[in-house]
C-alpha cells in the first residue's frame, strides 16, 4: 500500500532525520594530505576541514571579482545552502593535486552526502583558487561549490516517498491482509433532527453486531463534532466491514441524517483473525517518531507488534529520497502567501538534484491456514476470559491457526503465557512413567480421594475416588491422587528429561516470541507430586503444549514452524524417536479421554477419531481458583486450547475444542 509523502513548498519537516544519521558519514580523517607545504592543496583541504566541522578561520576566501569574504560569513552560507542537510555534513575528499596555471588554481573534490536509510549522493566539484599578493591561496568562494544548481538564497531539501508496504502471507502465498470492502457510516448535521434519539439508535445498532465490536463505537463526542461541522460536512462515526454494515443496515439507513460511503480498505479476513499474532499496521506514532527519526517521517505506515512490528523493516520497505533546491520567493520573511504558513517564507522548488526510487517491502510468508485460523477464531468468539487457541500440522509442525481471546492489545498468549498445565500434564508424567516401564496402562493404581506427601493432601476434582483401577482409568478420569502416589517412581528429574524429548525448554527459533516452558525438577517430595499433575513450578505455554501434543501424535518432536520465508536461521533440532510402545499405550489412553473419560462431549465430532487429555490447573492457594486446558488432536492437527480462570475444563476448554473441530474443513 503506498502511502505518498505530501511534496510542500516550505521547509522539509525531515531535518531530524538526518540528525541520528551522523553516525554514518564518513570520517573526516578522509581528508587527503598536502602535496607541498605551501601549495594550493593546502588551502583546499583546510576548507573541507573547516566545511565538515564548521570552523573555517583558517582559510581566505574570496569572491569571483576578488573581493574578500569573511570567513564566518562562508560558514554562515553552507549552513544555509545545506539546508535539510546541514546536520549531516558530506565527507569530502580531494582528488589529486590541483592544477596550477600562473596564479590559479583548480582542485576536483568529492562530496559524499549519507542521506536516511544509508542512502549514498556522491559527485565532484571543482574548488578554485587564487594566490594572493602575500603568496598564500585563497578558496573562490561561490554557492554552487557545494552543489552545482545553487545559487544565492538557495537551500537543499529533502522529499521523501514511501515505499509500498508488502504483506504477509498466509500458507498458500495469498496476503492475508488485501483490499476488501467496507462501508464509512457518517451523519450530516444539516439532516439531523434530534442528535439525542439518533445517538442512541446508533448506539444500539452497533451494539446489536455480532461479533461484538471491540472496542465499542464510542459516541461520546458525537454531539460536540456536529456542532462544530459545516452543514453539509459528512461527520464520520464509525467505519465497518460489509459483512458487519449489512447486519444492521435496516436498522440506520433511513435514520435523519445519516450518509454512507462504500469503499475497500486493506484488512485481515475477519477483525479478529489471528490479531495477536499478526500484530497492527498504523500512522506513525509520536514514539516511533522519537525512536527512530532516521526510519520514521510523519505519515508513515509503522508496524506495532506480533509479525508486523517484528518484521517491519523488511515489509515497510526504503522509501525514495529526492533532493530539490529551493528558492525563497521576494518578499517579507514570516509573510504568508497563498500557500504559506505564518511565520514561514513561501518558497518555490527549482531543480531536482537527487532521485533514489522507494524500494518495495518484501512479503513474509507464514504457514497460517486461513479455514484453521477462521474456525480458531471462530471457537473462541464470545468467551469473555483470557484465552487461547493454537493448531499445529502434525506431520511438518507448521502452525495452522493461533488465536486468542479478550485481553490486552496485541497480547500473544496463543505463544507466551506462563501458565500451570494442570492436568494436561499427565500425558508427560505418563509417557515417562510407561518409558521406565514404572508402569501399564493395565496396571491397577489406586485412586483415593485423598492422598498425602508429607504432610500435604493432594484431593481429586470434586473429592471423587475411584478405588482400584487400571491405570488407563485413572489417566482417562484424571485422577490426581493415583499420579502422585506414582511421582517417587519418576525421580527427581524424571519429567524435566521427558519433557525436554517433546521439546519443553528448548531453544526454539519460530520467528517470534514463544516460550517454550519450564518444568519441575529436583525439589520436595511435595515438589514432584505437585509437577506429576502439572502443578508446582512448572509453567508452559499453550503453543509449547501443542508442539508436546504434536509430537506424541507424530513418534518424535520437531519444532513447530510459522515463517516460511525467510526462514529462521536456527531452529531447534528434532527430537529422538519416541519409543514406540509407550507411544502406542499413551495413544490408547488419550482415545479413552474422549471416549470414556473426561472428555466425552468429544466422542461425536465428525471426522476422524479425537484423541487428547482434559486439564485443571490451580495459580494460586484456592483450589477453586483454576484455569481450563484441553489438548489433543484429530487426523493430522493437534492443538491447545487455554481459558484463564476458566474452572472445570468440561465447562470450559473442552466445549471450546469441540467448536473448534467441528468448523474444521474436512481433511
Amino acid at each position: 500500500m503506498l502511502v505518498p509523502y505530501p511534496v510542500r513548498r516550505r521547509r522539509s519537516p525531515l531535518r531530524p532525520i538526518f540528525a541520528a544519521a551522523t553516525a554514518a558519514v564518513l570520517a573526516a580523517g578522509a581528508l587527503a594530505g598536502c602535496s607541498t607545504e605551501d601549495g594550493p592543496e593546502r588551502s583546499v583541504d583546510a576548507f573541507l576541514a573547516g566545511w565538515r566541522s564548521g570552523d573555517l578561520h583558517t582559510v581566505g576566501f574570496i569572491d569571483a571579482t576578488g573581493a574578500r569574504v569573511p570567513a564566518a560569513d562562508v560558514t554562515k552560507e553552507i549552513r544555509a545552502l545545506s539546508g535539510d542537510l546541514v546536520d549531516t555534513p558530506p565527507a569530502l575528499k580531494r582528488k589529486g593535486d590541483a592544477k596550477v596555471t600562473a596564479d590559479t588554481a583548480t582542485a576536483q573534490v568529492e562530496v559524499v552526502w549519507t542521506l536516511p536509510g544509508q542512502t549514498r549522493w556522491a559527485y565532484d566539484r571543482p574548488v578554485r583558487l587564487k594566490r594572493g599578493g602575500d603568496d598564500q591561496w585563497q578558496v573562490i568562494w561561490e554557492p554552487a561549490l557545494v552543489q552545482e544548481q545553487l545559487e544565492d538564497g538557495d537551500r537543499l531539501a529533502l522529499r521523501r516517498d514511501a515505499a509500498p508496504r508488502a504483506g504477509v502471507l498466509d500458507a498458500t502465498g495469498a496476503p492475508i491482509v488485501a483490499p476488501r470492502p467496507v462501508v464509512r457510516v457518517g451523519l450530516q448535521p444539516s439532516e439531523v433532527t434530534d442528535v439525542t434519539k439518533l445517538m442512541q439508535q446508533l448506539d444500539a445498532a452497533f451494539k446489536a453486531i455480532r461479533p461484538a465490536l471491540t472496542p465499542p463505537v464510542d459516541l461520546s463526542d458525537l454531539s460536540k463534532r456536529l456542532a462544530g461541522a459545516d452543514p453539509g460536512a459528512f461527520v464520520e462515526v464509525v467505519t465497518l466491514r460489509d459483512e458487519a454494515y449489512r447486519q444492521i443496515k435496516p436498522r440506520i439507513y433511513d435514520l435523519p441524517g445519516t450518509k454512507f460511503r462504500a469503499e475497500k480498505i486493506d484488512l485481515a479476513p475477519t477483525r479478529e483473525f489471528a490479531r495477536a499474532l499478526l500484530g497492527s499496521v498504523d500512522p506513525a506514532q509520536a514514539d516511533d517518531l522519537k525512536a527512530h527519526p532516521d526510519r520514521y517521517a510523519a505519515g508513515d505506515l509503522v508496524g506495532h507488534g506480533g509479525l508486523q512490528g517484528g518484521y517491519d523493516d523488511r515489509l515497510r520497505g526504503v522509501p525514495g529520497l529526492t533532493v530539490v533546491t529551493e528558492h525563497a520567493k521576494p518578499g517579507e520573511p514570516g509573510e504568508a502567501g497563498e500557500a504559506g504558513e505564518p511565520g514561514e517564507p513561501d518558497v518555490s522548488t527549482d531543480a531536482e538534484v537527487f532521485r533514489s526510487q522507494p524500494k518495495t517491502g518484501q512479503p513474509l510468508k507464514t504457514t497460517l491456514e486461513v479455514a484453521t485460523q477462521n474456525a480458531a477464531d471462530a471457537a473462541l468468539r464470545g468467551e469473555k476470559r483470557r484465552s487461547a487457541l493454537v493448531a499445529v500440522r502434525i506431520s511438518d509442525g507448521a502452525v495452522l491457526a493461533a488465536a486468542n481471546g479478550p485481553g490486552p492489545a496485541g497480547e500473544n498468549l496463543a505463544f507466551t503465557a506462563q501458565v500451570p498445565p494442570g492436568s494436561t500434564f499427565k500425558t508427560v508424567s505418563a509417557l515417562a512413567l510407561l518409558d521406565r516401564g514404572a508402569v501399564t496402562p493395565e496396571a491397577t493404581v489406586a485412586c483415593p480421594k485423598t492422598f498425602v506427601v508429607d504432610g500435604r493432601p493432594f484431593k481429586n476434582s470434586d473429592n471423587f475416588e475411584l478405588g482400584a483401577v487400571p491405570f488407563s482409568t485413572d489417566f482417562a478420569k484424571s485422577c490426581n491422587t493415583a499420579f502422585t502416589s506414582l511421582a517417587p517412581k519418576l525421580g527427581p528429574d524424571g519429567l524435566a528429561t521427558t519433557g525436554r524429548t517433546l521439546g519443553l525448554e528448548a531453544k526454539w527459533d519460530l520467528g517470534v516470541d514463544v516460550f517454550t516452558g519450564a518444568v519441575s525438577t529436583g525439589g520436595s517430595a511435595t515438589e514432584q507430586a505437585a509437577a506429576a499433575i502439572g502443578q508446582g513450578t512448572t509453567v508452559v505455554s499453550p503453543l509449547a503444549m501443542a508442539g508436546a501434543t504434536a509430537a506424541v501424535a507424530r513418534g518424535h518432536w520437531e519444532q513447530p514452524k510459522l515463517v516460511l520465508d525467510p526462514a529462521p536461521g536456527q531452529p531447534a533440532p528434532a527430537g529422538p524417536a519416541l519409543k514406540a510402545e509407550s507411544v502406542a499405550a499413551l495413544k490408547t489412553m488419550m482415545r479413552a479421554v474422549v471416549t470414556a473419560g473426561t472428555a466425552k462431549a468429544l466422542a461425536d465430532v465428525p471426522g476422524q477419531p479425537v484423541y487428547g487429555k482434559t486439564g485443571t490447573a490451580e495459580y494460586d492457594n484456592n483450589p477453586a481458583h483454576t484455569h481450563a486446558w484441553f489438548v489433543g488432536w484429530q487426523g493430522d492437527v493437534a492443538f491447545a486450547v487455554f481459558v484463564e480462570q476458566g474452572g472445570s475444563s468440561t465447562d470450559s476448554a473442552v466445549p471450546i475444542s469441540e467448536r473448534f473441530l467441528r468448523a474444521l474443513p474436512a481433511r
